[in-house]
């Protein structure tokens, strides 16, 4: 029997879900052509159902970190599906993925898990109303922190790559309670402090901005959010569900040394599997249900699966050295890129932390929302299309990050610096 195509399945895909796909991004929209089918993975690489294999760099959004399939996690999932599945009911698992969340994060006293991103920053919101009795959040331009209402207002991320950054269906009277402003820039969030004292509830930030490319914290800035939530009594919550565990064991708190009153935390805690949490401050903790008034719930809360997986993967991250590896692998590709780029004479702007980096096809530097959707997304399609003929697989959209893996040699760095050469000499 013959293997169905990418082509025919994605038609399928289409009479059976909106855009014949889960999430938007991947429908390839913004980069044209049809979304390749993925039939498995190992290691650094994918092999979609035709046969075909790439040197994966979008790793799942970010969670892959260790490498797709890794052994250690695969048979921890195993052991624990071979238990059940879930049980609706507490487990060892939980207290264990809990405590290790907490060593690696001093400023989650408490941890609360759940089953996304999106849900972590929901509950993170609600609760940052709650204890401060206030209604109005700042976040950033460009900023995603998933798909509940009142994030969906200026977001990154699937939001920015289809150019629809609000979205139908969210009321104008919630939409108005999430006040936009540009990233990097302090003096923007003094001024709305001030101008709306004692109704700011929280300023909520990726403290590296991933979801609109890459965009690295300038100097104090994040320590400036520190400072001035302090003063106004308003909450400061980091979205690290990209750079937990990403960018230093600790998060991006750790490899800046800022602490936050909250974190929203993803990605990588679930070793590919689904999984949330958000924590802090224990006198914020404590006012979640059934400690508190606040309600948040979840059936597959603390799954044990993810559990397992989270457990897996976050040993393997606590060994000694890792994020030097991590580090050294990020600036490896960084330097050969910046001079395939100079060899070509192609201008381009990259941005990197650790091991996430974006390639930007414009001339400025990209700081912000506003430098970033200057971008030549025409360019970056063209750049997706031949690298990923070339066995490159990256994120179909100039607004996303690269992902270096654990598993990536320096054998994939090297095919993919060469693939790149040849690419950035065409386009």
């Amino acid at each position: 029997m013959p293997r169905a195509s990418s082509k025919v399945l994605f038609r399928e895909a289409q009479r059976l879900m909106p855009g014949g796909v889960n999430s938007p991004v991947r429908a390839f929209r913004s980069v044209g052509g049809k979304p390749i089918f993925i039939a498995r993975a190992k290691g650094s690489r994918i092999r979609d159902v035709e046969g075909r294999t790439y040197i994966d760099y979008v790793s799942s959004w970010g969670p892959m970190i260790v490498g797709h399939a890794h052994p250690r996690v695969v048979k921890a999932v195993q052991k624990a599906a071979a238990k059940g599945t879930s049980y609706g009911a507490p487990t060892v698992a939980e207290n264990r993925l809990a405590a290790m969340v907490k060593e690696a994060f001093p400023s989650m006293e408490k941890v609360r898990m759940v089953n996304s991103g999106t849900e972590a920053v929901m509950s993170a919101i609600r609760l940052a109303r709650a204890a401060t009795g206030r209604s109005d959040i700042i976040k950033f331009e460009g900023c995603y922190h998933g798909h509940s209402d009142q994030m969906l207002v200026k977001a990154g991320s699937g939001a920015l790559t289809l150019g629809i950054p609000d979205s139908p269906g969210v009321p104008a009277d919630l939409a108005r309670h999430t006040l936009n402003l540009p990233y990097n820039n302090p003096d923007a969030v003094e001024k709305t402090l001030r101008r709306r004292r004692g109704k700011i509830a929280a300023v909520i930030v990726e403290p590296v901005a991933a979801n609109a490319g890459v965009i690295p914290p300038a100097p104090g800035f994040l320590e400036g959010l520190r400072e001035l939530t302090a003063e106004y009594g308003a909450l400061l919550i980091f979205d690290e569900v990209i750079t937990g565990f990403r960018v230093a064991y600790g998060g991006a708190q750790e490899r800046f040394g800022v602490r936050p009153d909250l974190t929203c935390l993803g990605k990588i805690i679930g070793g590919g599997l689904p999984v949330g949490a958000y924590g802090g401050r224990g006198d914020l903790m404590e006012q979640m249900a059934p400690e508190g008034p606040v309600y948040q719930a979840g059936t597959l809360s603390g799954n044990p699966l993810a559990m397992a997986a989270g457990i897996a993967t976050l040993e393997i991250l606590g060994q000694p050295g890792t994020y030097r590896k991590l580090e050294k692998k990020g600036a490896y590709m960084s330097a050969g890129v910046a001079e395939n780029l100079k060899r070509a004479g192609v201008r381009a702007v990259q941005n990197r932390v650790g091991s996430i980096s974006c390639l930007f096809f414009t001339r400025s530097l990209v700081t912000d929302f506003k430098s970033a959707i200057k971008a030549n997304t025409r360019r970056f399609a063209d750049y997706f299309a031949r690298m990923l003929r070339g066995g490159i697989y990256l994120a179909p959209s100039q607004f996303e990050a690269a992902f270096i893996s654990l598993a990536h040699s320096k054998a994939d760095l090297d095919r993919t610096l060469a693939v790149q050469r040849r690419v950035l000499k065409k386009i």
